[in-house]
């Protein structure tokens, strides 16, 4: 009851709920283009279950802060730098995300070179391999949001109420914010950068190069607001440049 009249425990849920839900936009943008993939019928579940994927997960490192704490213990030198389990963590996820958005915006601009394609040209995915994918993005995006929130506040607790209610924000905004993605080629490309852009960052803080998150926050939002401009400046004027589809189109009268 305490902690319920405390003003600071308030700020803090607020400061952490808003930092959570601005550290989410990426994984849910993502996790948007990956269902993309899906048949119609199985995108609502896969982006449900990927949101699912990533309250589970940051909750259960927040549950387990003292292994946490030891990820950040040097376990080997290479080059005179000291890696961590975190730092390997970093590195591959942002790897992952550097090769999945250069290999999307290939396929979106070139068209698909690989795998199944339908009888329409249009490729699709496995729920499977989209979940693992998915779950490869969480586990990153988690750890750096954990590692965020324990420095930010100290009890348990609020950092879970945090995680929960910036979860429920994205649930109600994912669909929405997928449909718009999809239907704007060029705020498709734009996201697509914004994760080279991170995965570039992530890279860059395994090898010990820390880059603060305000600035590369504050060029992905003078470039969403230089983006917003010209699609009002767009308007009706012209058909928008379609991109080649890298997922299955929804059937008429589905």
């Amino acid at each position: 009851m305490e902690l319920l009249t405390n003003p600071e425990t308030w700020i803090a849920l607020v400061t952490l709920t808003v930092m959570e839900i601005v550290l989410g936009i990426d994984n849910v943008i993502f996790i948007s283009i990956l269902v993309q993939r899906l048949p119609a019928e199985t995108r609502d579940r896969a982006r449900l279950i990927g949101l699912g994927l990533a309250m589970g997960m940051r909750i259960l490192l927040l549950l387990t802060i003292s292994w946490i704490i030891g990820l950040t213990e040097p376990v080997f030198s290479l080059f005179g730098h000291d890696f961590s389990w975190r730092d390997l963590i970093l590195l591959v996820g942002g790897l992952f995300l550097i090769w999945k958005a250069t290999t999307e915006i290939g396929e979106s601009l070139e068209g698909a070179t690989a795998g199944h394609a339908s009888a329409t040209g249009q490729k699709t995915a496995a729920f499977g391999a989209v979940l693992l994918q998915i779950v490869l993005l969480d586990i990153v995006f988690s750890l750096d949001s954990v590692l965020t929130a324990v420095g930010m506040a100290n009890e348990v607790v609020v950092m879970i109420a945090a995680i929960v209610i910036a979860v429920g924000v994205m649930l109600v905004a994912s669909g929405p914010l997928a449909s718009f993605v999809h239907e704007h080629p060029s705020v498709k490309m734009l996201a697509l950068s914004f994760l080279l852009l991170i995965g570039v960052t992530l890279v860059a803080d395994a090898f010990g190069l820390h880059i603060d998150k305000a600035y590369i926050y504050a060029a992905m939002g003078f470039s969403v607001f230089v983006e917003a401009l010209n699609l009002r400046a767009r308007g009706r004027r012209a058909e928008p440049v379609m991109l080649h589809p890298t997922f299955v189109k929804d059937e008429p009268g589905s």
